[in-house]
């Protein structure tokens, strides 16, 4: 089962509905904004056929992004409730682009967004830590950049990944090459491949057992090896994936990237599945609650919780049926063969000749 056209129409008209006038996309009504979860609704508004309000949307990225390529953590209704940055919301703004560029091929948007990706992913680079990992944020103090929290998030850097890729993929489409995001993008991939071990240890949440496969570093055999040693601690037939192992919750978006992640490998039979089994989650106004907790021995009562649709969860419905039926040429933004060339195996410890290595620092000069 998917969606129809109707459908995801209706559901990107739930996202529209809680867009504030300054562009902004809340997780939902009255709720906070991050440049994370604002972006990937834009893209779902993209694909829901709602350009305008996408636009919109990649305007507020672009006059909220400070000088140093960062956005603040937390913004609620126009004020900043969290200073800190974090590198992964920070990188998206790239995958966004590519994935506009993808369904209205207007080199124009690109090239009017680039300057704001070109400071992201410069800034996201430059908190990479030496076994190749990105530090997961920076604090701010008294509206100024601080201390950077030397640890990097397995996830995080997974969804980096997937934007340097694509970074990697706009500076080629506008002609300024960034060989220094290819060296970081090749020893981070080969961190998400070998060195799992030394990001934080959050093993506990679905994001960091998929994530590497739907941020493009783990793929073919070794994708479909990491999905088997955990399939069935976090998928619930019926109703989706737990965003915990450990609580009987299930949760849409987690539900809907993993759609995405099984769709990149193809297993496409699994991902209709899944995409079916989490419709219980839809509302008649085609929003998505964020999830269910489903009754255990414990507690024989089940309920939405939290009781709110979010704009995030409604994005990433739309994001899997499109790939699942190919409705747009956005449909490859995780699947990832629209990208330049993978830069997986860039740099020594990942297997490449030092001539290679040598030419692209010559070029990073």
């Amino acid at each position: 089962m998917t969606l129809t056209r109707a459908q995801v129409e209706q559901t990107a008209a739930s996202i529209e509905a809680v867009q504030e006038p300054s562009g902004a996309i809340p997780w939902s009504a009255g709720e906070h904004t991050d440049v994370w979860n604002h972006l990937e609704s834009a893209m779902g508004l993209v694909v829901g056929g709602r350009r305008d309000a996408a636009e919109h949307a990649f305007a507020w990225a672009r006059q909220t992004q400070r000088a140093d390529g960062s956005w603040p953590m937390k913004i609620v209704a126009g004020e900043v409730e969290d200073q800190s940055g974090e590198s992964n919301m920070s990188a998206y703004v790239a995958v966004a682009t590519w994935h506009h560029w993808l369904v209205a091929r207007d080199e124009a948007f690109v090239r009017l967004m680039w300057p704001t990706v070109r400071r992201a992913l410069d800034w996201v680079v430059s908190l990479q830590l030496p076994f190749g990992g990105i530090a997961w944020s920076q604090e701010w103090h008294d509206g100024a950049p601080a201390s950077v929290n030397e640890e990097a998030l397995l996830a995080g850097s997974s969804s980096i990944h997937h934007s340097l890729r694509a970074g990697v993929a706009l500076a080629e489409l506008v002609g300024e090459p960034q060989p220094g995001w290819e060296l970081a993008g090749g020893r981070l991939g080969h961190a998400l491949r070998e060195h799992r071990d030394l990001f934080l240890d959050k093993s506990t949440f679905s994001m960091d057992w998929y994530y590497p496969v739907l941020g493009g570093a783990v793929r073919g055999d070794a994708a479909r090896e990491l999905f088997a040693e955990r399939w069935d601690t976090f998928v619930v037939p019926g109703l989706g994936i737990r965003c915990v192992s450990t609580n009987p919750w299930v949760t849409g978006a987690e539900t809907c990237e993993l759609v995405l992640a099984l769709e990149a490998i193809g297993d496409r039979e699994r991902a209709e599945q899944l995409l079916a089994d989490m419709q219980h989650l839809r509302t008649d106004d085609g929003s998505y609650w964020t999830g269910y907790v489903f009754p255990t021995e414990v507690d024989e009562v089940g309920v939405n919780w939290p009781g709110e649709q979010t704009t995030y969860t409604a994005a990433a419905v739309i994001l899997a049926v499109d790939a699942l039926t190919d409705g747009t040429a956005g449909a490859d933004i995780m699947r990832g063969t629209t990208f330049a060339p993978d830069f997986a195996e860039i740099g020594l410890e990942c297997g490449c000749s030092s001539e290679r290595v040598a030419g692209l620092a010559r070029r990073t000069a």
